[in-house]
């Protein structure tokens, strides 16, 4: 591949972008359900794929990236256990009487927490909403949305395809499975804005200043 398509991307960009498609390569390696992996995959190839795809227009700053890298990993180790079967948490479950296998919570959680900040960033950097209250609460509704909007999309793909629920959604025997994944998104996005805003904010300044905003 010519240097000429890596010029001007950052260093660390490039390497998470590479540990992207090692990690993307070692989920597919036997994985507990191949249908279960593409379905999951999909998500986190897509969203690379757009990241990758818009940078040279819209580049966010590396914490963002850092966080997205992270938030790829846990869907992409979900594809390959599938989020019902993740041995760690299987050992947690075994170990401690738990009713159920909790790795899936910890994926809604970051489907609230890693959005909010490319939500922000975007909103912000692009001069959409300024810095406040508002540009917060928007961005949580709009993680709380993202999470809903998924959760139809599951519901649709078991109806459409004939596929049962438990292996779409996993619901494990909870028929409230939905809206906890939804209220774990939402908490994953208030963490993210009450508790790491002011970090991100620094990085977002930082990011403004190099570009002479």
């Amino acid at each position: 591949m010519s240097a000429r398509v890596w010029k001007g991307i950052n260093p660390i960009h490039i390497g998470l972008f590479v540990l992207f498609l090692i990690a993307l390569t070692a989920s597919a390696i036997n994985p507990v359900n191949h249908l279960f992996w593409f379905g999951q995959a999909v998500p986190a190839i897509l969203i690379v794929s757009v990241l990758a795809g818009t940078y040279r227009k819209f580049s966010f700053t590396s914490f963002v990236y850092v966080i997205v890298f992270l938030h790829m990993l846990i869907l992409l180790v979900g594809a390959h256990y599938t989020y019902s079967e993740n041995p760690f948490f299987n050992f947690l479950k075994d170990t401690w009487g738990l009713r159920r296998n909790y790795y899936d919570r910890a994926g809604h959680f970051a489907q609230g927490f890693s959005p909010s900040f490319l939500t922000k960033e975007l909103l912000s950097r692009g001069g959409y909403v300024k810095k406040g209250r508002m540009l917060s609460f928007i961005v949580i509704v709009m993680c709380l949305g993202y999470s809903a909007f998924y959760e139809l999309l599951e519901f649709m793909v078991a109806l459409l395809f004939g596929i049962p629920p438990e292996i779409v959604m996993g619901f494990q025997g909870d028929v409230w499975d939905s809206l906890w994944d939804m209220l774990m998104a939402l908490i994953g996005a208030l963490v993210a804005i009450c508790i790491f805003g002011s970090v991100h904010d620094k990085w977002m300044d930082e990011k403004m200043e190099q570009e002479g905003i």
